[in-house]
């Protein structure tokens, strides 16, 4: 028995036709919805005319709408973030510092400006990050490398103070007079006795840079409160605390003047 082949042929030929006539939305691949349109105008106006209130007010639908460009989140983010600040409202600017820096974490001058938030708030782990993190994608940044180098000498500092904190300017473990030893037995007048050495340090050089022989007076009136001090103490109406407040006051109008 044989077959025909001319009606299959006839048929594909139609099918191929009636396909060809189909609208080409019949055929297309299905589309995502997009969600709703977040207008970025309002927002963009608000950044124009500069306006910390319409800002925050106009911006929040666009910074939070993940359907909206990329580019007009991350500057209305870091816009926000900037009238945060200039409201003292750090946490909240540091808040969208984050949001843009996730939107886009190449950005070198956003790093170095929530550096010094972190910095202003006394977080200085962080900050010192943000600013290294600037200047590693920006070698030459300089403000980044200014805040990095000051953050990194701050923190020298504190680390310094700290090693010698409620300590006296001398050798407790050498202390012989009663004055010293009660020195050394009180954390306050410890550190009052390391500040009035520092500082009468200081005074006497910036002097004799000037005048040596005045120099030479200015240390010789250190040693005759030391003399004062340690012959005085223990008399009943002797106040030690109030003696060395007033010596480091005196000092410290010297250096102000």
């Amino acid at each position: 028995m044989r077959f025909s082949l001319v009606m299959p042929i006839r048929t594909l030929a139609a099918v191929m036709l009636w396909l060809a006539a189909m609208p080409h939305t019949a055929l297309a691949a299905p589309v995502e919805p997009t969600g709703e349109q977040i207008d970025s105008a309002p927002c963009m106006a608000a950044l124009s005319a500069n306006d910390d209130d319409r800002i925050i007010a106009s911006c929040a639908a666009l910074i939070g709408n993940d359907k909206a460009p990329k580019a007009d989140r991350v500057k209305a983010a870091i816009a926000r973030a900037s009238a945060y600040d200039r409201k003292g409202d750090i946490d909240r600017a540091i808040g969208d510092d984050d949001i843009a820096l996730r939107l886009d974490p190449a950005m070198p001058d956003v790093l170095n400006a929530r550096g010094e938030l972190y910095r202003r708030i006394g977080d200085r782990v962080h900050a010192l990050a943000d600013f290294g993190a600037a200047v590693r994608l920006v070698p030459n940044h300089a403000a980044a490398k200014a805040n990095y180098k000051s953050l990194s000498l701050e923190i020298e500092r504190i680390g310094a103070m700290m090693a010698v904190n409620n300590r006296p300017s001398f050798n407790c473990a050498t202390a012989r007079r009663p004055v010293e030893k009660a020195i050394c037995a009180n954390p306050e007048l410890a550190n009052l006795d390391r500040e009035i050495n520092a500082v009468n340090t200081r005074v006497v050089r910036e002097t004799a840079q000037r005048d040596p022989r005045a120099g030479r007076a200015m240390q010789r009136e250190q040693d005759d409160f030391i003399a004062r001090r340690n012959a005085d103490f223990g008399k009943g109406d002797f106040d030690l605390q109030k003696m060395m407040r007033d010596r480091l006051d005196h000092l410290m109008g010297l250096v102000n003047r």
